[in-house]
């Protein structure tokens, strides 16, 4: 929050920053739900690292295509709480370390509430209580299966992507998610 904070004074912007903690009792079932089947299906049977979809990003990015990445939400936790944002295999180094450590002591109950409530989702939007007020305005308790898929298909850069103003790209998305919820 700190390194966008600075990202946003650097462009010239206003510092913007809207973040509210809630727990996960405290939010719509369909958000984890939509995160899970937008950014993470193996999330409850994987040790932190889903080693298929590695291997698959591996190969992919052998190739040589555009870089394709296989963190896990426990990954993501884990770089967005501890470490910083610039892609080094010094970073990622780190994240392996610290993605151990929040598997260890760390419930994936708990490991899905610090995501949901860490990760940037939207410019300066940190957390799905913020992005339901910003986006939506309502409460993460209140977001429909269809808002909160919607949110999670923006992630992959909550930069470019707004969940207020969905391109077709992001309702395509948000099609693909609401299948993928049904289906988990």
């Amino acid at each position: 929050m700190l390194i966008r904070t600075v990202q946003q004074i650097a462009a010239g912007e206003s510092p913007k920053m809207a973040k509210t903690w809630v727990s996960l009792d405290k939010m719509s079932a369909a958000m984890p739900l939509a995160v899970v089947a937008s950014e993470d299906q193996q999330f409850y049977s994987h040790f932190g690292f889903d080693l298929a979809s590695i291997k698959k990003a591996f190969t992919a990015n052998k190739k040589g295509k555009r870089v394709k990445g296989a963190s896990t939400i426990s990954q993501q936790t884990a770089k967005n709480v501890f470490l910083w944002p610039s892609r080094s295999w010094i970073r990622k180094g780190f994240e392996v370390y610290f993605t151990f450590l929040i598997e260890i002591f760390w419930s994936k109950e708990r490991i899905l509430e610090v995501y949901l409530n860490v990760i940037e989702m939207g410019n300066g939007v940190y957390g799905a209580e913020a992005a339901a007020k910003t986006f939506f305005n309502t409460s993460a308790m209140r977001l429909s299966a269809s808002q909160a898929a919607l949110i999670a298909a923006t992630l992959p850069n909550p930069i470019k992507y707004n969940a207020a103003k969905p391109s077709g790209y992001i309702r395509s998305r948000q099609g693909w998610i609401l299948r993928q919820m049904n289906n988990l």
